[in-house]
């Protein structure tokens, strides 16, 4: 049965005031190394399908929603939509549903996109040359690289049918010395592995191995660092899934404005910064509308196909936009906003790369990667975390050598206040949350005075 029937059939056995039903059809491949060869190589392939039922008993629309994986029996899946519609309250977030359909909406009736093992079949042997040479230098390489492509079939009741392939693709490979003193990464997100270069990673990770073979041991302090593209976009991410309107203006978040309201309008970054998302950036193209299976602040079941156009978050360093479901826009008076799967920041006044930047640094740190980021106060947006896979010492314009991890305490908001330089915006992978976020451009950053709160063990 092909994902459109059971859109069709499930919304044919509709009994309730409406529907919105959609299935994603997933395939992935993977490969995966440890000390210098490969381990496991596999292929998969999932259907889920998703039943959100809405429901009028009176007092307010209700909606039900229902997942499951495989085949179901449709007529089961949907009646159990409908009574957990039929045993919900009134939601919150009801709206009429969207009726008009969004540009970009795929062509409904192709069979779903797939992809195969066939996908790594110039990156494996490229790969096998990179454990040649580690092993020439006596070292050990570890990572996988993983591309899945997920292709979604949106239906309603009001008469939307939408469809969307959705191509996820990433690779980190781990440098490590045979005593696993030394550790150091490199990682790169892509649509279709055919703009990945082995030589590349592996020319990264070979040139951190050897600054890492003299070890400085300094103090916890601030320090001028310079965070990497990776990094800031771990710092960005965790901002931008704070940046609801609804916390904002009812004062529980770190956009939220004393005496009321929300910091739209205000200046939050030194720099002529834009941080944004775009469906159709290069490389990092995403749904161009919304799928959502559960309502938040930052999404509604409601909202299931509204457009989701570029929009500017913060825009010559002045905050522009915060996320807004339809509901919440209607109470407000403001325009409704939606999340989009990924996320650029930029300066378009910059041009140096990392490596200029460092040259350019007299004495300073410079960061790979950052990790177990959790949050400490929201109301500042106060993250802690860890640094890994090599922190180095920069003196008079080259690296010298790799410190000691240290812990962190900072907020992504006071880093874009405090940021006195930016360099050139490029594609990058996020290290601490790209199970679930990979489509990033980023710019590396300088910062005059980055809190490493403490000395961390971890290595």
């Amino acid at each position: 049965m092909t994902p459109q029937d059971l859109v069709e059939q499930a919304l044919a056995k509709s009994t309730v005031d409406d529907q919105i039903t959609f299935v994603v059809e997933s395939s992935e491949a993977n490969l995966r190394w440890a000390a210098n060869s490969l381990t496991t190589n596999g292929a998969m392939r999932s259907r889920r399908m998703v039943v959100i039922s809405f429901v009028d008993g009176g007092a307010g629309m209700a909606a039900g929603t229902v997942t499951r994986t495989g085949t179901p029996d449709v007529a089961e899946l949907v009646a159990a939509s409908e009574q957990a519609a039929r045993d919900a309250g009134p939601a919150e977030d009801a709206v009429p549903l969207i009726s008009d359909v969004p540009p970009g909406n795929g062509d409904w009736d192709a069979p779903a996109a797939e992809t195969s093992i066939g996908v790594f079949a110039e990156f494996a042997p490229d790969l096998g040359q990179a454990f040649g040479e580690a092993r020439d230098r006596d070292e050990l390489l570890f990572g996988f690289a993983e591309h899945q492509m997920a292709t979604t079939y949106l239906g309603s009741t009001t008469g939307l049918r939408l469809r969307h392939d959705q191509p996820t693709g990433r690779v980190e490979l781990n440098g490590k010395s045979p005593d696993f003193s030394r550790s150091v990464w490199a990682g790169v997100g892509t649509r279709d592995f055919r703009d990945v270069s082995v030589a590349d990673l592996a020319a990264d990770v070979r040139r951190k191995m050897e600054w890492s073979r003299r070890r400085v041991e300094l103090p916890a302090g601030r320090y001028e660092t310079l965070l990497p593209p990776s990094a800031v976009s771990d710092l960005m991410i965790y901002l931008y899934w704070t940046m609801e309107a609804r916390d904002a203006d009812e004062g529980r978040n770190v956009f939220a404005r004393p005496g009321g309201g929300n910091r739209v309008g205000e200046r939050l970054a030194a720099l002529p910064l834009t941080l944004r998302s775009d469906p159709h950036a290069p490389g990092l193209e995403t749904a161009p509308f919304q799928v959502v299976r559960a309502s938040s602040g930052s999404a509604s079941v409601f909202d299931n196909g509204m457009a989701s156009p570029a929009v500017n978050w913060i825009e010559d360093g002045v905050l522009a936009n915060l996320i807004r479901p339809r509901a919440w826009a209607l109470r407000t008076t403001a325009p409704a906003t939606a999340s989009l799967d990924n996320l650029l920041l930029e300066d378009p006044n910059a041009t140096a790369t990392q490596e200029e930047m460092l040259a350019a640094t007299d004495r300073g740190l410079l960061l790979t990667t950052l990790w177990y980021i959790r949050e400490v106060d929201p109301q500042t947006l106060l993250l802690t975390g860890l640094t890994r896979d090599g922190v180095f010492l920069v003196e008079n314009g080259e690296v010298t050598g790799a410190v000691n991890n240290f812990r962190f305490n900072e907020s992504p908001v006071d880093l874009l206040g405090r940021a006195v330089e930016a360099g050139r915006t490029e594609r990058t992978l996020p290290r601490e949350w790209n199970d679930w976020f990979t489509r990033c451009a980023m710019p590396p950053l300088r910062v005059p005075d980055f809190n490493m709160s403490s000395v961390s063990p971890a290595s």
